[in-house]
């Protein structure tokens, strides 16, 4: 019996043993199977996850961030314990405890699995298994994968601590509205920071993993609440909290920002405009789009918030006094659908929906409306973020030819402001919108480079289109500066003639016979009245004079193009350039020719601070004198490249003052500082700029249609874009100041007759009198006079100064109508050129 009994046992002992054996090799095989192709799991010692780039403005306040997966990583240091000890009872209450994978877990999920016959599946993954899954491995549902998840998280916590995995965990989990992490969660769910969250709104953050779309807080609030709940309970069960912690927590509502019970982070920011997406499409090209939208850059611009708020302000003001002369309605394109306004609730649904503007601020906010019933006296709309239904009066349309009724289409999608009294008190409601005419502004430092403006169009919700830096444009006159640059230094003075006289040039395309924009001649002038009067025939024949080829090469020398045709019609401004090229090249003007590049981001770091880009490179060389005098400031050494003589910088300066003070901009400017620029209008009206800059700012605009066509008569540089500065540049030098342009060394400063470039006495004074600056050691030549090769008729009646125009109606060969000057004659009056 006893033999019997002993040969029993040593059957099951051998069998348990044949057991072991066989599946202590079937797991090794399986082991080594499964994890000799398995990925490196050390490459997470070294995790940089993808973050979000963050722009700030000068004042170090955020403006814009951009990214692809919206994560702002936080160090396991720096998050709180009950943010840790959340998450840790909703998805691993042993995480600190197991070896990588939760044996008793897997063995529990088991058996559900069984026991329910494969209804009731659910995941035993640990924390460090989910870490495997996300970084290393695809997320299907597979023994495999979970067999090789299982390999790695063990591998993992021998490289790793409990604090390392857990904190590639907490910023790495997805948790629903594009959030990464806990930290953007918190920001997205709650708009409070980690340390800021209650233990409820910590618990409602470690609901998510598990499926962040079932438990959206608005759409399945109650759905949340149990999960939250369950989790809370989780945590007092772990000793995370205690019994009155709980109960307290448990019975807090579910609160978020998508239920409206906190304002978005979205809401602290400003809407996007065009210089921070300006600085997204450079910064791209520089580092890539990969680094850009996930490299966790944080980028310093140059943008002055105030002075950006005075550029759109300023442009839009013009865009649309040009809009509403026009006297014609075209609306925002938009309607709403009959059925959409059948209820209260249902228009105000519809409109959230449309893409409209809604980031335009002049004379108070634009809000988008819906008309609902159109009167005889007044209009009933419906705007959006307003209460009840409103109504225009028939007062505010009487810049339209037709009344509401003909105007307005019941669904319409409209735009209307508060008119508001001079005591700020409620008018009416009136109807405005997005004009079909663009521009752009810019402004920079002369000195730095730093641009603190820019807006590229009346809205950038409208078109992200930046008309600054992307719209491609003739300059017009304002290119014309360039043209005299490459004359002064090529031995020209101020008080040099050139002949104002008609021109003809054969062309491929025909005879070419350019003109002034006045339609007269004026015969031998200074340089000085041909710049300050926008002399088209001056300006050709000077081009010829000094050769084409040196006018492009200045032109390319200041970065206004890249190659410049050497055709005499770009000596007027007819190549194609941007804004953003020409304020930069009118500011090498401004700081005495030396060569400066517009930028819009001061500094570039990446994740942990390093510098990647500054953009100033200049040298401080008393900057770490610790004894350095009491008032007086480090000495700051500038590496630019000069473009251009000083001399030359200040004679063109003090020929654009002019422009300014007597010239095509008279009566527009009018700064408490000295100021020069130049206007520029192309044929028919079709762009029209100003330029211009004081000591230390230089901006710039040009307003024209996106499919380029005539403005309209009298619209000029000097009109529509002059009043666009003028707004501008009266706030900027109250901000910045401004003084006398710097005279360099080196010169000696004679006075001429404006009119014939005589030499005039030092004592001499009057409207002609102007004293000129010239280079010592050169002897101003007077008298002589230069015409380009191309002569001057014996016979041509000229203008006089102060003389007025006898204009002229006349019939044409063709029988139609047409007005001319008294001095003209056939022949003379004909097409090109621009002004």
């Amino acid at each position: 019996m006893l033999r019997l009994v002993m040969s029993l046992l040593g059957t099951v002992f051998s069998l348990i043993t044949l057991v072991v054996v066989v599946g202590g090799l079937t797991l090794g095989a399986v082991l080594h199977i499964y994890g000799k192709d398995l990925p490196s799991h050390e490459s997470l010692a070294n995790y940089t996850p993808p973050t979000i780039s963050r722009i700030y403005s000068a004042e170090g306040r955020i403006i814009d961030e951009f990214a692809r997966e919206r994560r702002l990583f936080t160090p396991a240091e720096e998050i709180p314990d009950q943010v840790k000890q959340a998450f840790i009872s909703a998805e691993d209450k042993n995480f600190y405890t197991h070896g990588g994978y939760d044996a008793l877990g897997i063995a529990s999920a088991l058996y559900d699995a069984i026991k329910s016959r494969g209804r009731n599946v659910r995941g035993a993954s640990t924390i460090t298994q989910q870490v495997m899954k996300n970084f290393l491995l695809s997320g299907d549902r597979r023994i495999e994968r979970k067999i090789k998840e299982i390999i790695l998280a063990t591998r993992i916590e021998e490289t790793l601590s409990k604090d390392d995995i857990l904190e590639l965990y907490l910023n790495e989990i997805f948790l629903g509205q594009n959030s990464y992490g806990v930290t953007a969660a918190a920001q997205t769910y709650f708009n409070k920071n980690l340390s800021e969250l209650a233990p409820h709104e910590a618990a409602t953050l470690a609901a998510m993993p598990k499926a962040p779309s079932d438990y959206h807080p608005v759409r399945e609030m109650e759905r949340l609440r149990d999960r939250r709940n369950f989790v809370l309970k989780e945590m007092w069960e772990n000793g995370y909290l205690d019994e009155a912690a709980f109960d307290a927590e448990r019975a807090e509502p579910v609160r978020s920002v998508q239920n409206g019970d906190f304002a978005p982070f979205s809401a602290e920011l400003p809407p996007r405009d065009y210089f921070t997406d300006e600085i997204r499409r450079q910064l791209s090209d520089v580092f890539g789009e990969g680094e850009f939208f996930s490299g966790g850059l944080t980028v310093r611009a140059t943008i002055d918030p105030q002075m950006q708020s005075a550029a759109a302000r300023a442009l839009r003001r013009q865009l649309e006094a040009y809009d509403r002369r026009r006297g014609r309605w075209r609306g925002s394109g938009q309607s709403l659908p009959e059925e959409a306004l059948d209820s209260e609730a249902a228009w105000r649904a519809a409109l959230s929906d449309l893409r409209v503007a809604r980031d335009v601020e002049l004379d108070g906010t634009w809000f988008p409306a819906v008309v609902l019933e159109t009167g005889d006296e007044a209009m009933r709309i419906g705007i959006e973020g307003i209460e009840g239904v409103q109504e225009v009066p028939r007062s505010d349309i009487a810049w339209l030819p037709d009344d509401f009724q003909e105007t307005f289409e019941r669904g319409a999608i409209v735009h209307v402001r508060r008119v508001l009294d001079d005591e700020g008190t409620f008018v009416n409601w009136s109807l405005r919108q997005v004009p079909e005419v663009q521009g752009a502004f810019m402004a920079m430092d002369v000195n730095t480079g730093r641009v603190i403006a820019m807006q590229g169009g009346f809205s950038y919700q409208d078109s992200v289109f930046n008309r600054a830096t992307q719209a491609m444009r003739q300059p017009g006159s304002s290119f014309k500066p360039f043209v005299y640059a490459a004359a002064l230094d090529s031995g020209y003075s101020p008080a040099t003639i050139i002949i104002d006289a008609p021109i003809e040039i054969d062309t491929p395309q025909g005879l070419w016979r350019p003109r002034n924009s006045s339609n007269k001649f004026y015969g031998p002038t200074p340089l000085r009245t041909g710049i300050e009067r926008s002399r088209n025939l001056m300006t050709i024949r000077l081009a010829r004079e000094v050769g084409m080829d040196i006018v492009a090469s200045y032109a390319e020398r200041f970065g206004v193009y890249e190659n410049m045709g050497t055709y005499l019609a770009n000596a007027l401004g007819s190549d194609e350039t941007t804004l953003y090229n020409m304020v930069a090249a009118y500011s090498m003007f401004a700081n005495g020719g030396e060569r400066v590049r517009p930028s819009l981001v001061d500094r570039v770091q990446d994740r942990y601070g390093r510098t990647l880009y500054a953009q100033d490179t200049r040298t401080c060389v008393d900057c770490d004198d610790a004894y350095l005098p009491p008032g007086r400031g480090p000495r700051i050494v500038s590496d630019r490249e000069r473009v251009m003589d000083p001399i030359t910088a200040y004679q063109l300066t003090s020929m654009m003052k002019g422009v300014v003070d007597r010239g095509t901009a008279s009566g527009v400017i009018d700064l408490p500082v000295p100021v020069a620029g130049k206007t520029g209008t192309t044929n028919d009206a079709r762009d029209v700029w100003f330029i211009g800059f004081t000591s230390n700012i230089a901006a710039g605009c040009y307003i024209g249609y996106d499919q380029p066509r005539g403005l309209g008569r009298g619209a000029y540089g000097a009109s529509m874009c002059g009043p666009v500065f003028q707004e501008f540049m009266t706030e900027a030098v109250e901000k910045f100041g401004g003084g006398p342009f710097e005279v360099p060394p080196g010169g000696q400063f004679i006075k001429i007759d404006r009119y014939t470039g005589a030499r005039l006495s030092d004592d001499a004074t009057g409207a002609t009198v102007v004293a000129e600056y010239f280079r010592d050691g050169e002897e101003p030549v007077f008298g002589v006079s230069f015409d380009g090769g191309f002569a001057m008729g014996n016979d041509l009646d000229l203008y006089q100064p102060g003389e007025r125009e006898v204009i002229e109606d006349i019939t044409t060969s063709t029988g139609d109508k047409a007005q001319v000057g008294g001095k003209a004659s056939f022949g003379s009056m004909s097409s090109g050129g621009l002004y």
